[in-house]
């Protein structure tokens, strides 16, 4: 009879042609109803969907539907990130278009998600390749350029040797570009940027009130801001020219032994050029920009033979280094080195026998050796003339009210956050939409002419940009004077297009960007689900675009994503044959002699578990799971095993086990069907029924399905053992079906309508416990130390507080915790919360 009930292909196939024929999840704007927005970062259209792509979906699927059931009106949404490099290589590779390629990797993938029955809106599919998407961002650009958020320089940029484009500090990772890998140099082309750093104390103080995202989130893009309190210094040379540094440390100016500046300083340009000056300078672009790159190289210096003079002692001569780790972007692009007191000047210092000279002591009467390594904690002033005996803290207001009285500097504040560069050396992206003419200047295209159309008879024959290549593409009219002019050849960063895609769903098929009071209703997003790798690049851009539009008044919002779920990888074992040659996990046969391959029976070694990567081979294809076990199945194992934020195991065994219970529940319910009979349990059931209820919903709002699952396994074995009267055991298989149907939706339809119910779930309303019902023996505790959450424990309920208190104390992490802690007050709230209070 399972095998007759739970025919997956046949009935997953049955419930998508039915939700689709009566629209269920089309999104309409409802005034009369509340809103929910439930969003999935988009995917790259790459050819394949993989596991990753199907946890991340079916955990915004399970919230999206679950939201409908509670009675908001639900926009739940999917596109495609469709510009990028791998289109490119594609075309190089097996000469296809990019365009081709990509449009037919939209249409592979997309026919893979539509049998898992996710939720989406297909009416509302967008791809950002397509002109009817980029020329809206085209017009972004212009009104961004014409309000001074756009601007073009010639700077030091970040340069991919192999993808032969221009990448953003936060594209750079360890040194390397973040798709190539490839060692990244420093290299001066001008460049179009978008003005972030004007929005930076924004979006640090946004970030306090975004409660609902992860604090880990919250701090790398704080940190990645990085606010820094400080001063701009001058200081005359004895050429007679002046140098303005910057420094978060003023009050050890009275320490400062060298001045640094970046190779590319205005300084440099007036030096005699000698071999050794260009090999170093040469020597200085191997080194990537970002700073954690700059961190692990050695401090390098010339030394120019320029000396600098202290502002407030005109006896100390500073020899001016130009140096290998001073940012030209970063300040003023020159600092001044307090080896005494700061690692990395310390470093040099010693390099180059420099004097290190101390100026702030520990506050306890305690010995340092700054010549062995320097003091870099709190402490007071001395050897600093005025500032002697002052703290830390006293100390630098003292010397930039000296700095501003004297007309020598000024207090300045900066943020690691530079500006965004936009422009990238390829193809297939957004064309910029600027003309340069030689009478008239630099020129955005008129509205009227947006899109600025890709040409798609380009050639992947030569280095470099192919647009450059191209013997039309890029002559046209200057819309000025008419003369002839070139249009840029740079196409947007990705990211541009990633930036504002959430607005583009509210209102798909207009022919503005998207409808204001859409946004109004839709926005912003509710729950956001996504990669934590996407922190810094995608979120903080996304962040500043909404700013900027709002600015320009295409919306009202400040904040694109009220909440933020950043889910885990999904991990999978590795294997090796006997020539060390990596094998796919169907290759391989489990026994009880051990691991061989299925094809020779010749031993496999089995390696680590680790993140699922086609290199590896250790990918499961999502077609032949659903092909046999169905998308149901899928979606119950990628929730069970683990939270959504942690990693996840794939095992074939938790695949099958996940099956085998939805095959159980069909034949509970359909067994139920046949029963007629009284029972002597009912009472304790119909409390675990309704508790269930409670404990589900709970699990739901806080992403704890792998906990709710299990709850309802429990249910599950519940009203299969129990001597239950008939009419119990219905209730209880109606609510069973209810509470797993965002997670199994196919099966819980079909279900659902056996049970003769007559209507559907999708949009039935959301299971209420009836409280009365409910026996609650034990309650879970709270414990917080000083406010913050370290642990929870269950104890009977109404248990006191010094029984409390006491099992809290003998927790090991909670004993850790407080070790060598003096102990003030326990505060308890009976049934909910310990909070112990330390000093």
């Amino acid at each position: 009879m399972e095998q007759k009930i739970y025919n997956h292909k046949k009935i997953e196939q049955k419930w998508q042609k039915i939700w689709s024929e009566k629209k269920v999840f089309e999104a309409q704007v409802d005034r009369s109803k509340p809103k929910k927005y439930i969003l999935e970062m988009l995917p790259y259209p790459s050819g394949r969907i993989h596991m990753g792509h199907l946890r991340n979906y079916t955990i915004g699927d399970v919230i999206a539907r679950i939201q409908k059931s509670l009675g908001f009106n639900v926009l739940h949404q999917l596109g495609w990130d469709a510009f990028g490099l791998p289109a490119e290589n594609a075309a190089m590779q097996n000469k296809v278009a990019p365009k081709q390629w990509t449009m037919e990797n939209i249409a592979s993938m997309k026919n893979q998600l539509l049998p898992m029955g996710f939720s989406y809106d297909w009416n509302r599919e967008i791809a950002t390749c397509s002109p009817d998407y980029y020329k809206h961002e085209q017009k972004f650009f212009i009104d961004f350029y014409n309000q001074g958020f756009a601007y073009q320089k010639e700077g030091i940029v970040n340069w991919d040797p192999i993808d032969q484009t221009v990448l953003a500090n936060e594209q750079v990772i360890d040194g390397r570009g973040w798709r190539s890998g490839a060692v990244v140099k420093r290299k001066k082309l001008k460049q179009w940027f978008l003005k972030i750093t004007d929005f930076a104390e924004d979006l640090l103080s946004g970030l306090e009130q975004l409660k609902g995202w992860p604090e880990k989130v919250r701090l790398m893009q704080t940190n990645w801001i990085n606010k820094s309190e400080g001063a701009e210094v001058d200081f005359k040379t004895d050429t007679g020219s002046k140098i303005r540094i910057f420094t978060t440390r003023p009050e050890t100016l009275f320490g400062a032994t060298f001045i640094g500046v970046a190779f590319d300083h205005p300084l440099i340009e007036n030096m005699d050029e000698t071999p050794e000056l260009s090999l170093f300078l040469e020597e200085c672009k191997k080194i990537s920009a970002p700073e954690d790159a700059l961190e692990k190289a050695e401090k390098l210096g010339l030394d120019t033979g320029i000396k600098a003079i202290h502002p407030f002692d005109a006896a100390i001569k500073l020899p001016i280094f130009i140096t290998n780790f001073v940012l030209s972007d970063y300040g003023t692009g020159a600092i001044f080195g307090c080896p005494a007191h700061d690692s990395r000047d310390h470093e040099f210092a010693v390099k180059y026998n420099l004097p290190i000279r101390q100026v702030v002591k520990p506050l306890e009467d305690i010995e340092v050796d700054i010549m062995q390594a320097p003091f870099v904690d709190d402490g007071t002033m001395l050897n600093s003339d005025f500032l002697n005996d002052l703290s830390i803290a006293e100390a630098k207001k003292v010397i930039i009210k000296s700095l501003e009285n004297n007309k020598i500097g000024v207090g300045k504040t900066t943020y690691r956050l530079k500006d965004w560069g936009i422009s990238r050396q390829r193809y297939w992206g957004c064309p910029i939409p600027i003309i340069y003419c030689n009478n008239c200047g630099t020129l955005p295209v008129p509205e009227k002419d947006l899109p600025v159309v890709l040409p798609e008879d380009v050639q992947f024959d030569k280095p470099g940009n192919p647009l450059d290549h191209h013997p039309t593409w890029k002559f046209v009219a200057c819309p000025q004077c008419g003369k002839d002019a070139l249009r840029e050849t740079d196409t947007f960063d990705t990211f541009f297009e990633s930036s504002w895609y959430f607005l583009r769903y509210c209102s798909p098929n207009s022919s503005s960007p998207f409808e204001k009071d859409e946004i109004d209703y839709w926005g912003p997003v509710d729950q956001y689900i996504g990669g934590i790798e996407h922190a810094v690049m995608h979120l903080l851009y996304a962040r500043f675009f909404t700013r900027a539009l709002k600015k320009l008044g295409y919306l009202n919002i400040d904040e694109p994503f009220t909440n933020l779920l950043t889910q885990g990888m999904i991990n999978h074992e590795t294997y090796k044959d006997q020539n060390n040659n990596w094998l796919y996990p169907e290759e391989v046969l489990k026994t009880q002699a051990g691991t061989i391959e299925r094809a020779n029976g010749a031993p496999v070694t089995v390696g680590r578990i680790e993140k699922m990567s086609k290199s590896k081979k250790n990918v499961v294809e999502p077609d032949r799971i659903l092909d046999k076990y169905g998308a149901d199945t899928i979606r119950l194992f990628v929730l069970s095993d683990s939270p959504p934020e942690k990693d996840l195991e794939w095992t074939e065994a938790g695949v099958e086990g996940c099956n085998k219970y939805l095959q159980r529940v069909a034949k509970l319910v359909f067994d139920t069907l046949d029963e007629n009979k009284n029972g002597k349990d009912d009472e304790g059931v119909l409390s675990l029924i309704h508790k269930t209820i409670q404990s589900v919903s709970t699990d739901f709002e806080n992403f704890h399905f792998n906990k709710a699952i299990a709850r309802l396994r429990e249910l599950t074995n519940a009203l299969y053992s129990s001597d239950i009267s008939s009419t119990i055991k219905k209730e209880g298989v109606k609510i069973l079906t209810r509470l797993l149907n965002p997670i199994a939706p196919h099966l819980t339809e079909e279900l659902w309508s056996t049970l003769g119910c007559g209507t559907m779930l999708a949009p039935y309303p959301w299971p209420a416990p009836d409280l009365s019902l409910i026996k609650e023996d034990t309650v879970t505790i709270a414990i917080q130390t000083n406010g913050k959450l370290r642990s929870t424990i269950e104890v009977p309920k109404d248990t006191t507080q010094k029984e409390v208190e006491r099992l809290s104390l003998e927790l090991q992490n909670i004993r850790n915790f407080l070790n060598d802690k003096n102990i003030k007050k326990v505060i308890y709230i009976p049934n909910k919360i310990i909070n112990i209070v330390y000093i």
